[in-house]
């Protein structure tokens, strides 16, 4: 597969550790890809649902991929989520081209770009962290009963559903806490003279521009690899938001069997010959 060159990849939320992630899938994303840097913008690792018994190897595999990527001169900064907080201990490591961080503020092209992941404006999560981490169990139950139901649609010949989606998009609450949620980094970053922000922690997928009497800001958010399996991808000229496609893949993999079948013939035709 011919990988995309790209300057910079943003990926958020991908929860290794939990029956959620989908780990195959942002294998075969990330060996698409040739970035220069790559931002994990936190709950990478599910620290807080971590389970000895539970680590498959497509897990392990999405490491090796970022060390293979690191010794190829792919910069990997890890910026600390809540599912990861544990690691803002250790926020100024850096071992070689790895950097845990718990913001990132970068200057591409003369514009400022602020990187984080956003749970610092989650009220829950500095008044009740036992509460989060109840909700955070019982979102992984639900997902775990999607991908059951989704089997069974995809066998009766129906599409996929999200329930945790349906959920946040008539729960009204929901719905508020986001547009809070994007209202607040969008307010900020304007007062605080950046072009643009970025963060994850909702899993709500999006880039959208913003002006009020203030400013102007592009507010981004790299999504998840649980239910979207998005991230954000910046070119060198502009950013973009990328969205895993199943179909793309298996139409790569069957070219690539094509050949490799064509190959082993004209082998077995050389040998005879």
């Amino acid at each position: 597969m011919n990988k995309r060159p790209l300057d910079i990849a943003v990926i958020s939320d991908v929860h290794l550790g939990t029956v959620g992630c989908h780990a195959l899938e942002l294998l075969q994303y990330l060996n698409s890809i040739d970035p220069k840097m790559i931002i994990l913008n936190g709950d990478f690792v599910d620290i807080w649902n971590f389970r000895k018994y539970y680590w498959p190897e497509s897990h392990m595999m999405v490491l090796r991929t970022l060390l293979t990527m690191m010794t190829n001169g792919t910069d990997i900064y890890y910026l600390t989520g809540n599912h990861d907080e544990v690691l803002r201990k250790v926020s100024s490591l850096q071992l070689g081209p790895f950097f845990i961080r718990d913001k990132l503020i970068l200057e591409l092209k003369g514009e400022k770009v602020w990187i984080f992941h956003g749970d610092i404006f989650d009220i829950t999560m500095k008044q009740s962290k036992w509460i989060a981490k109840a909700g955070s169990h019982g979102y992984d139950l639900l997902i775990l009963l999607n991908r059951f139901i989704n089997k069974i649609s995809e066998q009766m010949g129906r599409g996929k559903l999200s329930l945790s989606k349906k959920i946040k998009d008539s729960v009204k609450k929901a719905v508020r806490f986001i547009d809070d949620f994007e209202t607040t980094a969008i307010d900020l970053a304007i007062d605080q003279g950046y072009d643009y922000v970025i963060c994850g922690h909702i899993h709500q997928p999006k880039i959208r521009g913003y002006e009020n009497e203030n400013g102007s800001v592009i507010y981004m958010n790299s999504g998840d690899w649980i239910e979207n399996l998005t991230a954000l991808e910046y070119d060198g000229d502009e950013w973009n938001l990328y969205k895993y496609n199943e179909e793309e893949f298996l139409g790569q993999q069957r070219i690539e069997k094509w050949l490799e079948r064509k190959r082993d013939s004209r082998s077995k035709e050389v040998i005879i010959g």
